[in-house]
């Protein structure tokens, strides 16, 4: 007994189509036009275009661009339009941001332990979507090193993206009142206030906002993309 394999099952099921697609061509043509040689240059000229076009079509394989930075470092504002950039391209795409997991899980908690078992969670769902060929653009402070670290061993593709901000730009941009409570001793583990945040050792992408705008820097990003994963 043989057991066929995916990958000819798929060429057989393709090959099958453009034939089949290719003789009713033929038949149409020859039915109107009463000339087997139109016919067949119709059928034959159709037959090429639809492997070119099976050809051309290449799976993009699924990423993780990961956005760390200080509270107030601009990540936010990056990553949404980092993921409207994207969909333009017509990427599976996914925004995941730390405001939307923790009103799904509440209490999640903001020590070290904590945030490391969340970052867990966080890997698993970006797993789960890549299986499903998602690709996903997550923006979380992540403080502690082992955090992005232990997303690049769960996700394929992953991109750290480290957005850097001097720390007085970043109070400067709190709108919230953020900074403040914290430096008051009203919000505890708050990052590079009452807690640390451990700048990332291995980053793919470095973006200075205090230097560039966050459409420059989703610009670097798009292409980086496009260069990468070989978007038309």
């Amino acid at each position: 007994m043989f057991k066929e394999t995916n990958t000819r099952s798929i060429v057989k099921g393709i090959s099958w189509r453009i034939v089949e697609m290719t003789m009713t061509t033929i038949i149409i043509v020859y039915v109107f036009f009463g000339r087997l040689d139109l016919a067949i240059a119709a059928g034959l000229l159709e037959m090429v275009l639809k492997v070119g076009l099976y050809w051309r079509k290449k799976r993009i394989e699924p990423f993780n661009f990961w956005f760390t930075g200080l509270p107030l470092s601009g990540k936010t504002t990056i990553t949404d339009k980092v993921y409207a950039e994207l969909g333009k391209l017509h990427i599976p795409l996914e925004r995941i941001g730390s405001k939307d997991i923790r009103e799904l899980i509440p209490g999640i908690g903001f020590s070290r332990k904590e945030r490391n078992r969340h970052m867990h969670r966080i890997g698993n769902l970006i797993r789960t979507l890549q299986k499903n060929s998602i690709s996903t653009v997550a923006s979380f402070v992540s403080p502690y090193r082992e955090s992005p670290k232990a997303i690049r061993e769960m996700v394929k593709n992953n991109i750290i993206v480290y957005v850097k901000a001097d720390i007085e730009t970043c109070k400067a941009r709190d709108y919230k009142g953020l900074y403040a409570k914290a430096m008051a001793g009203e919000l505890q583990n708050f990052s590079d206030i009452n807690d640390v945040y451990e700048e990332p050792q291995h980053t793919e992408i470095v973006m200075d906002t205090d230097r560039i705008s966050a459409n420059e820097a989703v610009q670097i990003i798009v292409q980086y993309v496009v260069k990468r994963h070989y978007v038309k």
